[in-house]
């Protein structure tokens, strides 16, 4: 189970989070261990499944979340006191969800939370990275800055991201369009010259018989199949927002023949950025990351991650880690032991960094031009043999009489 709890360290600090146990009594003895005293402990609510799917529509993106930053960074380098900041952002967001967010965070703003804290409490729209960063950025009294270098770095995960789905778009959308063409030639076009064929005794091709069957299927039961296709959407949905299809999904994206590599560069893009910024911000390197980890979108790397920050921790170098680890290409592992042994990590991660972006940008560009060919062949290849289908049984109808 989990619980909810709100406490303060022995330095008087309010804490705030989520602790997972068996039972009440064992979240509070975690706690204690952890020298709290626990101020309130509550259980959290199990999600529901339509909870779940709720949440998926309901999710702020990362173009919302790099305008608020954005915003935010502007009024407090403009002096504005961060409640009015907060004001200000409430009345000037338009997505419904994050206007909420926003109104919460302001509330625990005024009732004494400090703002990492505040963004603490919604995971799942603030990343731990996120959350983080302010939380060191409060600390240096430098939070305008790192709130300009969020609102960077969402910039920049965004444009990665648009990139590989802009590549994606194209042929998807041909793709739907031919199935829908397909659909609507085998459940009314040739259901109407089939009793032709019949008449004239015209034996029609294998392929033929085969889209005729599938067309009548579809004609018949066309609500049944909308009805199965919907609840299949739901399912489907809900199975990709829990931990075990998260970690399902990210392995077979790592996995497509090409789209995998891509995505591995995209990743280890994100891995080296959060890490370096960490790692500046104060962090030490197993935390950071740790932290890394939980930013990266991907629950194979999540785990690979949280495995070398264990290792970290008991003495091993990072270098020497990721190099057993299949998910981090060799260079990686070089370059950050370049950077350890010369007291330069940080710069090195940069170096990580600037250059698996452009290998992106090089694979996404390719991936486009290379799209336009390879599906002008797959369509007419398609198309020719559904219009095979369709002429054949006309030609050796004109044949018979």
């Amino acid at each position: 189970m989990k619980f909810a709890y709100k406490a303060r360290t022995k330095e008087g600090e309010l804490q705030i989070g989520n602790v997972d146990a068996s039972n009440r009594d064992g979240a509070l003895g975690i706690l204690l261990g952890h020298g709290l005293f626990i101020l309130t402990l509550e259980p959290v609510a199990e999600e529901r499944w339509f909870d779940r799917v709720l949440s998926f529509f309901r999710r702020v993106k990362a173009s919302d979340m790099m305008i608020f930053t954005r915003q935010f960074a502007t009024l407090l380098a403009s002096q504005v006191p961060l409640s009015d900041s907060l004001a200000n952002l409430y009345r000037q967001t338009q997505h419904a969800t994050l206007k909420e967010i926003i109104a919460e965070i302001s509330n625990d703003v005024d009732a004494g939370f400090s703002l990492s804290q505040a963004l603490d409490r919604h995971v799942s729209t603030f990343s731990e990275f996120y959350v983080n960063m302010v939380k060191s950025a409060e600390v240096t009294g430098r939070l305008s800055e790192v709130l300009n270098f969020l609102a960077d770095y969402l910039e920049k995960q965004t444009a990665l991201v648009a990139k590989v789905k802009n590549a994606l778009i194209y042929p998807a959308l041909v793709i739907g369009l031919f199935i829908v063409v397909v659909i609507i030639m085998v459940s009314v076009v040739l259901p109407q010259i089939t009793p032709i064929f019949a008449e004239a005794n015209i034996e029609l091709p294998f392929f033929t018989q085969i889209l005729l069957s599938v067309g009548t299927f579809i004609a018949n039961w066309w609500w049944g199949i909308g009805i199965l296709f919907g609840i299949f959407l739901l399912v489907l949905i809900d199975y990709s927002q829990t931990k075990e299809g998260k970690v399902v999904f990210d392995e077979i994206s790592l996995r497509l023949p090409v789209m995998g590599p891509l995505f591995q560069k995209l990743y280890v893009a994100r891995f080296s950025e959060s890490t370096r910024m960490l790692i500046k911000g104060g962090l030490t390197i197993p935390q950071a990351i740790e932290i890394s980890s939980h930013t990266i979108g991907n629950a194979v790397y999540r785990d690979r991650l949280h495995e070398a920050s264990d290792k970290i921790r008991k003495g091993e170098l990072l270098s020497r880690t990721l190099e057993t680890m299949s998910e981090f290409p060799p260079l990686v592992s070089q370059l950050i032991a370049v950077g350890e042994s010369t007291g330069r990590l940080e710069q090195l991660l940069e170096k990580v960094t600037d250059f698996y972006s452009r290998e992106v940008d090089d694979m996404v560009n390719n991936l486009v031009t290379l799209i336009q060919p390879i599906l002008m062949i797959v369509i007419g290849v398609m198309v020719a043999l559904l219009f095979a289908s369709i002429l054949l049984p006309l030609y050796n109808l004109s044949r018979a009489f």
